[in-house]
């Protein structure tokens, strides 16, 4: 369920727009999210909930009526496959059901995944 509101200035002004349901699953994505890249900072970008990483994109996620679709996933990488063949639904796009719970371990290490991608690109730039 996308919020009719065209713009938002934070995660938690995009997150209010949502019934109490998924506002409470978005919010331990949000945690999650923060937990496993310690240093994120928030922000929205393309008008929806955005984690940087030494300013660099790290994760994105997006509220619909049915699902919370997660951008960012690693799926060219053959470890994470498996897992994510569940909820792939585009190129780096998964979705998770609204009525199923969210896999939060999956979650965890996708964003770990991503943050040392990203430092070591970060790493690579010093020099």
């Amino acid at each position: 369920m996308k919020s009719k509101k065209t713009s938002f200035t934070s995660i938690d002004e995009y997150i209010a727009t949502f019934p109490e349901v998924t506002q409470k699953i978005m919010k331990q994505l949000r945690e999650t999210i923060k937990a496993a890249a310690p240093g994120v900072e928030e922000a929205i970008s393309y008008n929806m909930p955005t984690f940087n990483l030494n300013g660099k994109y790290l994760i994105y996620f997006a509220g619909w009526k049915t699902h919370i679709a997660f951008y960012g996933a690693p799926r060219e990488n053959a470890k994470f496959k498996e897992d994510l063949s569940a909820y792939e639904s585009g190129q780096g796009t998964l979705k998770f059901p609204l009525a199923e719970p969210l896999p939060f371990d999956l979650i965890t290490k996708i964003v770990k995944f991503r943050a040392a991608e990203n430092l070591k690109r970060t790493d690579q730039k010093k020099y």
